[in-house]
């Protein structure tokens, strides 16, 4: 028996059911440059993939990161 057998691929919460991004798209969700999204991805502050040449962002990752990056200013 092979180890991806042994996984349930259907159970929630399943890698599968995300929906990803691309920079572009996120960048345009956080209303930053692409560049400013490829230094969070680059630095480790936002979780992405790579595929091919590109990144992929997890639209949860992106939305977590806008909540944690909240500043009381008063």
């Amino acid at each position: 028996m092979k180890a991806w057998d042994t996984m349930d691929a259907n159970k929630p919460g399943d890698i599968s059911d995300s929906t990803f991004l691309t920079v572009a798209e996120v960048a345009a969700m956080m209303r930053v440059s692409k560049m400013t999204v490829y230094r969070l991805v680059h630095s480790g502050e936002l979780p992405a993939v790579r595929v091919g040449r590109s990144f992929r962002v997890r639209e949860e990752d992106a939305n977590d990161y806008l909540k944690n990056s909240f500043y009381n200013a008063g």
